[in-house]
């Protein structure tokens, strides 16, 4: 296409437009006569002197907005230029600069009002000087710039040949967009992008890089290399030098080609991705210095980096919906949290309030219970004893009885008070317990003596059944405090037993047992059975609680404190055991074991218990 001073109609305009401003375009100059609304926008374009527009581009601009297409500085200077028209009517001049692949070519606008037989302004005439431009011909013909010694854009190619460079690419840019479109993940649509193109182009390197921050570096998010050898940049600073690419593309919507001159010499196209007008990245890709680029090429880079600027703008809205409702959920979970510890917390302090209330009453019921059971053999020792004081004994034996007397109420006192000091001691936390080897069968011996008596005086029989051994069973704990144990458990199977009787067994079990550091070669197991009165299933919970007897009103009757099970049980576990009770209900009389550390392992004859170790 050479040089031709014959005008050049182009869509958008029914026949040659006619100004008076095609007077003035000269031999040496060019000009591009465009017909614009009155907001701006291209509606028709001729050009007329040396160099005619390429039909082609000319049909680009048809509807685009001229500062669309056209660069001025600043970028209000054409709306400017067009409100002054408006209001004055007269002509208005301005400068910019167009454009043309690695060309840049300044031009002087003159903007004419088209004015309607009625006065009204309908239209915009655009007149566009250019002088000693590098030449159209030049730029189509595929004749290096001397300057920039640069591959130019081949758009001399016959149309054929043109839609057969579109019907190659066009079925891979078509599955490159759709790979970007149905996906809302930015890192694979900026991966997919890099890599579509730069096997589609045959690339040495095609990137996507950030929009450059505040302090002008822009960051490498996605990276194709053509071979392997090439360094990668990912995640990397965009070098300086191809900082001037992005500022270049920032100001045009098409792709711009430019050269890098250092070393390794290479054709840069760069074009940003957008979306609504906004940069949301650049598109940059690189090839050999040989290779030329076609418009055909470059327009569709162009259309395919609008389709990744939408597609990375809907990823960027998806992650920050998404990281919204993440943050939503969480909120809602710390909330739901909160409400559930606050549920808690009120549940923790309903229940605390109803167990002070329960200790509450519990200790008023034992206070009550226990004033009345001191006062009963401290009432019996007084009377006795003021009877003896009085003379009231007919005879010596009766004065005897009632002394007698007398000291029973005071023992049966001094057991009442060492209950209470003792689990006053046991509840402050300074209850001393001396351990050593006790003997099992004079334990329960002395527990016979004291208790055959009083059961055999009910009526009741007693029975004590001991494992058949070569040797003594001998446990490791406190002779007084077992014995104490053992008294308590006695005394209320006896008390609570009105026909049958009381049985005490012992069994050895020989399991490795860790208490206080040291290994015991095993257990024995230690239980009192009666056939009593028994406890029903829903109250046996309170037997170990302190200050609390099962049944008040059913047990008052028997006397005592009801401290006997839980002083019992906390002796027991000082010492390193456990204490469980048995019942199956009222009137199905009741079981209490209990367990002590085996100090030494003693050697059996027989695992059936035998009768009474006396």
């Amino acid at each position: 296409m050479g040089s031709s001073s014959v005008p050049n109609t182009v869509a958008g305009s029914s026949g040659a437009l006619s100004t008076p401003a095609l007077a003035a375009a000269s031999e040496s100059h060019s000009a591009w006569v465009i017909l614009l609304s009155l907001v701006g926008v291209v509606e028709a374009v001729q050009t007329v002197g040396r160099e005619i527009l390429p039909p082609t581009v000319a049909t680009s601009w048809i509807g685009r907005a001229l500062a669309e297409v056209m660069a001025f500085s600043p970028a209000s200077a054409l709306a400017q230029a067009i409100s002054t028209l408006q209001a004055t009517t007269q002509p208005v001049q301005l400068a910019g600069h167009c454009p043309f692949g690695v060309h840049n070519i300044g031009v002087n606008w003159v903007l004419q009002p088209l004015i309607a037989p009625d006065g009204q302004l309908v239209s915009i005439t655009a007149v566009g000087y250019w002088s000693a431009p590098p030449g159209l011909g030049e730029i189509h013909a595929g004749l290096a710039s001397p300057s920039a010694n640069l591959p130019s854009l081949r758009t001399a190619k016959t149309e054929p040949a043109a839609c057969a460079q579109l019907q190659t690419y066009s079925p891979r840019l078509n599955q490159i967009t759709r790979n970007v479109r149905w996906t809302l993940d930015l890192d694979v649509i900026q991966q997919q992008t890099v890599e579509g193109l730069g096997e589609l182009f045959g690339l040495d390197r095609c990137i996507v890089c950030s929009v450059p921050a505040a302090d002008g570096t822009a960051q490498v998010v996605a990276e194709y290399l053509g071979s392997a050898d090439f360094p990668s940049w990912q995640r990397q600073s965009l070098p300086l030098g191809e900082q001037a690419h992005l500022a270049q593309a920032a100001q045009f919507s098409n792709a711009v080609l430019s050269q890098i001159t250092h070393w390794p010499q290479q054709t840069v196209v760069t074009v940003a991705t957008r979306y609504q007008n906004q940069i949301n990245g650049f598109i940059v890709l690189y090839s050999i210095p040989t290779r030329l680029w076609t418009d055909v090429e470059l327009n569709l880079i162009t259309d395919m980096a609008d389709q990744v600027g939408t597609a990375i703008a809907h990823a960027c809205l998806f992650s920050e919906s998404h990281s919204l409702a993440i943050k939503l959920q969480q909120a809602n979970a710390n909330l739901l949290e909160k409400q559930r510890e606050s549920q808690e917390a009120r549940r923790q302090a309903e229940e605390a309030r109803c167990q002070a209330e329960e200790a509450s009453r519990l200790k008023s019921e034992f206070l009550a219970n226990t004033s009345h059971e001191l006062r009963t053999p401290l009432n019996g020792i007084i009377g006795f004893l003021k009877l003896v004081l009085d003379g009231m004994a007919d005879d010596p034996a009766e004065q005897e009885e009632f002394i007698q007397e007398a000291h029973k109420s005071a023992i049966h006192l001094l057991e009442l008070i060492n209950d209470v000091l003792d689990i006053a001691k046991i509840e402050a936390g300074k209850m001393q317990i001396d351990m050593g080897p006790v003997n099992l069968r004079e334990l329960l011996a002395d527990v016979e003596n004291f208790a055959r008596p009083q059961a055999e005086h009910k009526g009741l029989y007693f029975k004590i059944l001991m494992p058949a051994t070569r040797d003594e069973i001998t446990l490791n704990g406190n002779y007084q405090r077992l014995l104490q144990v053992l008294l308590n458990l006695v005394s209320n199977a006896n008390k609570f037993t009105h026909e049958g009787g009381v049985t005490i067994s012992a069994e050895v079990k020989p399991q490795k047992v860790e208490y206080q550091g040291k290994t015991w070669p095993g257990i024995v197991k230690i239980s009192v059975a009666d056939t009593g009165i028994g406890v029903s299933l829903e109250k046996q919970d309170r037997l170990f609680q302190t200050f609390s007897q099962v049944d008040g009103e059913r047990t008052r009757q028997y006397g005592g404190t009801g401290l006997g099970l839980a002083i019992s049980q906390r002796l027991v576990e000082a010492m390193g055991g456990t204490v469980h009770f048995i019942s199956m209900g009222e009137g199905l009389g009741a079981t209490v074991t209990f367990t002590a550390l085996l100090y030494q392992e003693p050697v059996m004859i027989d695992k059936a218990p035998v009768y009474s170790p006396t």
